[in-house]
């Protein structure tokens, strides 16, 4: 027996539609949930990793909540075995990037000496912005490891600054550089605890 083909009507297209979406948005939703976590799980083990990075070795961190422009920032307060603090690693931002959001994990000493960086999150573009990984790093071209915002002035030298910017991604570089002064103002605004 042949089945019968369902009829091509407004209702049943409406209905055939309606439980296709349904069906896509469970699907879409239970392939969310299933990896949440694990994608949770894994920028916590990136950030961790960033903070030994940027900061000379220690025993204990602490984790403080910094205001800085109406924003959050994390940061995290390493001491030695003596209780003594060794470095803050400041969990920051811009939004300010050729390509909008850019993570940056920024470490100083405990006079605000920047002591390393690690770049967490960027949408620059590749060969350029992108470069902002090496570029400021200790044997980079525009090395911004041991300069104190406190001292130095860490904006592109175009502008006036100290800092030599990325060939060809001034935007991404004035980014970066957004980045670290908010990093150091909640490293000041946090009371070097």
């Amino acid at each position: 027996m042949a089945k019968k083909k369902l009829e091509s009507s407004l209702l049943n297209m409406f209905v055939v539609l309606t439980v296709v979406t349904i069906l896509s948005a469970a699907a879409s939703a239970a392939m969310n949930s299933a990896t949440l976590e694990p994608i949770k799980k894994a920028q916590q083990q990136k950030t961790e990793a960033a903070i030994k990075e940027v900061l000379p070795p220690f025993a204990t961190l602490e984790t403080k909540k910094v205001m800085v422009d109406d924003q959050e920032l994390d940061c995290n307060y390493a001491y030695n075995d003596a209780k003594e603090l060794v470095g803050v690693a400041v969990n920051s931002f811009t939004n300010n990037g050729f390509n909008g959001y850019i993570g940056v994990m920024v470490g100083f000493d405990s006079e605000g000496t920047i002591t390393g960086y690690q770049i967490l999150q960027t949408g620059e573009t590749p060969g350029l912005g992108t470069k902002a990984d090496t570029w400021f790093q200790k044997d980079g071209k525009g090395c911004i490891i041991g300069m104190n915002p406190e001292k130095n002035n860490i904006t592109v030298s175009k502008d006036g600054g100290d800092v030599d910017a990325i060939t060809a991604a001034t935007i991404s570089t004035r980014a970066f550089c957004d980045a670290i002064d908010r990093a150091y103002n909640a490293f000041k605004n946090g009371g070097n605890k």
